[in-house]
């Protein structure tokens, strides 16, 4: 299907976490319409070899192709950090990733302590270790696993005392080290935010990539000439790879939820 200004802006995660982009996507651009993916099938990605997470990202990606997509979010930080390189070499069509905003944390800390709480996947990545290098050489970084955070945060059981009990867990070894900004290295973890909140001193500054990712995504929109040219309120489409996906506990009720496979046109 031809490709062309008014069309499709894809985004993709391994579940639930790429839906916290979204507000910022929507709100920087208003006019543009999204196709969600959620790959809740074969979630989380984390644990998965670099093989894996890039054969799974390209059947993703080409469906979204297919479905007439002019740009692709990809919207997992495990995902970008492991196979972002290869999609691009891969497609034509232009990619957004997601890496842990390690820069602004560096440049925010007081105590020159950043902790940053992630994926395997992703603190294992070749390109977090890159990143992590270029801008941290006075910061001391705290590089903690979320083991299970992505699993607990699936099940939509966001006031679980036990999820609270893991949390806290990772979080006050690094409140030891006078750690005073927190990067949310997963797009999974926003959902935490209010929990976060309730464990985190005032003072600790949390910081993830929406924002970063929905002015980027328009900057390339603009510089590809793909901005859409309707004034109407863009919409999102939803897909998952799942018969009974994981996104039904957020997304709201009565919203239709398609199969990877089908064809929306």
């Amino acid at each position: 299907m031809k490709t062309n200004r008014n069309s499709f802006i894809g985004v993709f995660d391994s579940g639930v976490g790429g839906l916290t982009l979204l507000p910022a996507l929507q709100f920087i651009l208003p006019h543009e319409q999204f196709l969600y993916v959620s790959d809740d099938a074969h979630a989380p990605y984390g644990g998965k070899s670099k093989e894996e997470i890039t054969e799974r990202c390209n059947i993703v990606v080409q469906s979204l192709i297919d479905k007439g997509c002019k740009i692709i979010i990809v919207a997992c930080n495990t995902a970008t950090t492991n196979a972002i390189e290869t999609l691009r070499a891969t497609y034509s069509i232009p990619f957004i990733g997601i890496e842990p905003a390690i820069k602004p944390a560096a440049l925010k800390s007081k105590t020159k302590v950043v902790g940053v709480l992630a994926t395997q996947g992703t603190l294992s990545s070749a390109l977090f270790a890159k990143t992590s290098a270029a801008f941290t050489q006075d910061i001391l970084v705290i590089e903690q696993i979320g083991s299970g955070l992505v699993e607990a945060i699936e099940t939509g059981s966001l006031d679980n005392p036990k999820l609270t009990k893991l949390v806290r867990s990772y979080i006050n070894p690094m409140l030891e080290q006078e750690m005073d900004t927190l990067v949310l290295g997963c797009t999974h973890y926003p959902f935490l935010l209010p929990l976060l909140k309730k464990i985190l001193p005032s003072n600790i500054q949390i910081i993830d990539s929406a924002e970063a990712v929905a002015k980027q995504t328009h900057r390339i929109l603009e510089k590809n000439q793909l901005i859409c040219q309707t004034k109407e309120t863009g919409n999102i489409r939803y897909f998952s790879s799942a018969k009974n996906s994981t996104l039904m506990r957020f997304i709201p009720k009565e919203t239709e939820i398609l199969s990877l496979t089908s064809n929306l046109f």
